[in-house]
C-alpha cells in the first residue's frame, strides 16, 4: 500500500531550490551593480531563506493526486473581514511579515511608508493568489482569506516602524546601514551641500 496515496508534494525538495536559486539571483544582481559586500550578502542570505520559508509555509501542502468528489470545483475563499478569525491567527500573520517590513528599506533605494505598505500587500495578495491557484490544481491545504491579507499588511508596517525606531539609535544606525543595498553616499553628499551653501549665506 503506498505510503502518499495523495501524491503530497515534498516541501524541503522544492523550497530549497527556490531558496538558493534566489540567493544566487540576489548575488549576481549585486556583483553587476559592483554592490557586493559582506553585510549585503547576508542580507541576501536573509531575504532568500525568508522567502523559502514564506513558500513552504504558505503554499505547501499541495497534493497531485487529489481525491474526486465529484462535485465541481469552487474556490475556498474567505471574504467578510474578522468574521471567523482567531486572534492567534492575526497576531501570526503579523508576526510572519514583520520581517518583511525591515528587509524593504533594506532592499528599496529610497524607502516610505507607502511603499512599504504597497509592497506587504502586493506580497500577501501574491501569496493568497498562489494559494488560491493551489486549491484549483492541487488540492492546496491554504485558504485565500481578506484577514491574511489585512494583517500582513499590518506585519510590514510594524516590521517598518522597527526599522526606522533601529536608525534612530546611535550606533545600532551605522550598523543597519551596511546592510542596506542602496550607497548613502549620495544622500550624505546632498546633506553636506545643503549645510556648506548655509554656512556661506
Amino acid at each position: 500500500m503506498s505510503t502518499n496515496p495523495f501524491g503530497a508534494v515534498p516541501v524541503l525538495p522544492v523550497a530549497i531550490p527556490v531558496g538558493v536559486l534566489l540567493f544566487v539571483l540576489l548575488i549576481v544582481l549585486l556583483a553587476r551593480g559592483k554592490k557586493l559586500t559582506w553585510p549585503r550578502a547576508v542580507t541576501a542570505a536573509v531575504v532568500a531563506v525568508y522567502a523559502a520559508g514564506i513558500f513552504a509555509n504558505t503554499i505547501f501542502p499541495i497534493y497531485l493526486s487529489p481525491v474526486d468528489s465529484g462535485e465541481p470545483w469552487t474556490p475556498k475563499l474567505a471574504l467578510v473581514p474578522f468574521y471567523d478569525y482567531e486572534v492567534d491567527d492575526a497576531l501570526m500573520n503579523i508576526a510572519v511579515f514583520v520581517p518583511l517590513g525591515v528587509l524593504i528599506p533594506l532592499l528599496m533605494r529610497r524607502a516610505s511608508w507607502a511603499k512599504v505598505v504597497l509592497t506587504a500587500v502586493s506580497v500577501s495578495l501574491g501569496i493568497e493568489l498562489a494559494q488560491l491557484a493551489a486549491q484549483a490544481f492541487f488540492a492546496g491545504g491554504h485558504i485565500a482569506d481578506v484577514n491574511d491579507l489585512m494583517w500582513n499588511t499590518v506585519g510590514g508596517v510594524v516590521g517598518y516602524a522597527v526599522y526606522l525606531l533601529a536608525l534612530r539609535i546611535p550606533g545600532l544606525s551605522s550598523l543597519v546601514r551596511l546592510f542596506r543595498w542602496a550607497d548613502d553616499s549620495s544622500a550624505r553628499d546632498a546633506s553636506d551641500s545643503r549645510l556648506a551653501v548655509r554656512a556661506t549665506s
